[in-house]
């Protein structure tokens, strides 16, 4: 079972993983940790993107924000993924057509569009400094699966007005990405890539500026709601009290709410980053620079960073604790595709914890009338979680048309409740991995 310190087990309280997103982090102000009784409109815990986003537009409209972080902005998956802004949601069109119908698939589609242009606007309206670039490039690891990934683009061409998506061959992607382990696959340039801390930094700088009273290393512990009046409570003692509350903790919520722990679990997942590459060797592995995500199920994305660094994620564990030697952990699945790094120095190794659900879709839900969750992004949460935080804010504004859609989705729970889920998943993910290998 996973508790709030398990789940930080791997970690220094309060401070960020020795990850090359820390080491090249942009400078920010530190924030005071909450004393005493609080007061405010709205309570949000969290300091990821999901609860900066609201604390910053929610702070724009008016209101009085306190977010509440366990330890620093940015801190959790936030701060530790692979930074890749994504089109689409988790699940493909098809499937979603399948799931709520073409309508409300459509309207999914352009919500997803949204995240990616709120990422994009918030950079620029805050010039937050994180390295965009654009496009993603899909990698198909089976010669069998590129037909369907070109119905697929053809199918977001035609049936979605996506024109920012295109077909690569095998040769094209050989020349792309210097491997022989892809088929083909495709190349979406609406789509793109980000410095992942930078950009919650930037965003908790924002709030800030905007008038969102930011408290880290407040570790909440328990809620009550009564009344209309929310009851936050943190390991030291304080207390803030709330007309309305907005959970934004993703992987890390497990014991602060079974209703929604019911559904999500959180799983690790980990990322290396070698020394700096020559520019020759940097534009022979990826010749554009792109960011690039495959088609194994325990997926491998992988990019370049600002300085030619390969900062490659794969790999996933489903207990709490990390692999001792996270390097020697991810290495092989890096050398699978690029034997040609055998002889590079790994400088970083680092993990995170997310959160999905059973479908893959984010689980968006009012649980009362005043407290509001998204979460459960299932590794597509960079530009999702950042959209959340708007549509969570125009919810407790009173405007619920795109919270509506989506908590329209239906997310199952797990099978088992919190005793059998774990080792349930863990079954589930050993068959794909080994399906993967085959």
């Amino acid at each position: 079972m996973f508790t709030p310190n398990l789940l930080t087990a791997n970690d220094t309280q309060g401070s960020y993983p020795a990850s090359y997103y820390a080491a090249t982090a942009n400078a920010i102000a530190p924030f005071d940790t909450v004393n005493g009784q609080q007061s405010c409109d709205i309570v949000v815990v969290g300091g990821g993107f999901t609860g900066l986003s609201s604390a910053l537009h929610l702070a724009e409209r008016g209101f009085d924000v306190i977010l509440l972080e366990a330890h620093r902005v940015g801190w959790g998956a936030s701060g530790r993924n692979g930074g890749q802004v994504g089109s689409g949601q988790r699940r493909e069109q098809d499937d979603l057509e399948k799931m709520v119908g073409r309508d409300d698939a459509k309207k999914l589609w352009d919500i997803a569009e949204q995240s990616k242009d709120i990422v994009k606007s918030l950079i620029a309206k805050h010039d937050i400094k994180c390295d965009w670039k654009p496009g993603i490039l899909h990698a198909d690891h089976r010669a069998r699966f590129v037909p369907e990934t070109h119905a697929y683009t053809d199918k977001l061409q035609r049936d979605y007005g996506y024109d920012q998506i295109r077909n690569i061959s095998r040769d094209e992607m050989r020349e792309m990405v210097g491997s022989a382990f892809y088929h083909g696959g495709s190349l979406d340039m609406g789509a793109g890539h980000i410095h992942p801390l930078n950009f919650a930094i930037g965003l908790a700088d924002a709030a800030r500026a905007a008038g969102a009273r930011i408290f880290e290393n407040a570790v909440v512990t328990s809620y009550e709601n009564q009344s209309g009046k929310v009851t936050v409570k943190t390991s030291n003692g304080a207390v803030v009290k709330a007309n309305k509350m907005i959970l934004g903790c993703n992987g890390y919520l497990d014991a602060l709410e079974d209703r929604v722990a019911k559904r999500v679990m959180p799983i690790n997942n980990f990322i290396i980053a070698t020394e700096p590459l020559s520019d020759d060797l940097a534009r022979d592995l990826i010749r554009d620079d792109v960011a690039v995500a495959d088609s194994k199920f325990v997926i491998n994305y992988y990019r370049l960073s600002a300085d030619k660094r390969m900062l490659f994620g794969g790999g996933e564990t489903y207990g709490y604790r990390f692999p001792k030697d996270i390097k020697s952990f991810v290495s092989p699945y890096m050398l699978e595709v690029y034997p040609q790094l055998k002889d590079v120095k790994i400088d970083y190794g680092w993990g995170g914890t997310l959160a999905i659900t059973m479908n893959r879709m984010p689980f968006f839900r009012k649980i009362e009338d005043n407290i509001f969750t998204a979460t459960g992004y299932s590794g597509h949460g960079v530009a999702m979680a950042t959209l959340a935080g708007q549509i969570m804010a125009d919810a407790v504004a009173g405007t619920m048309e795109r919270f509506d859609v989506m908590s329209n989705v239906k997310i199952p729970a797990f099978p088992g409740g919190k005793t059998f889920r774990y080792p349930m998943l863990v079954a589930a993910m050993l068959w794909y991995s080994i399906r993967d290998k085959l």
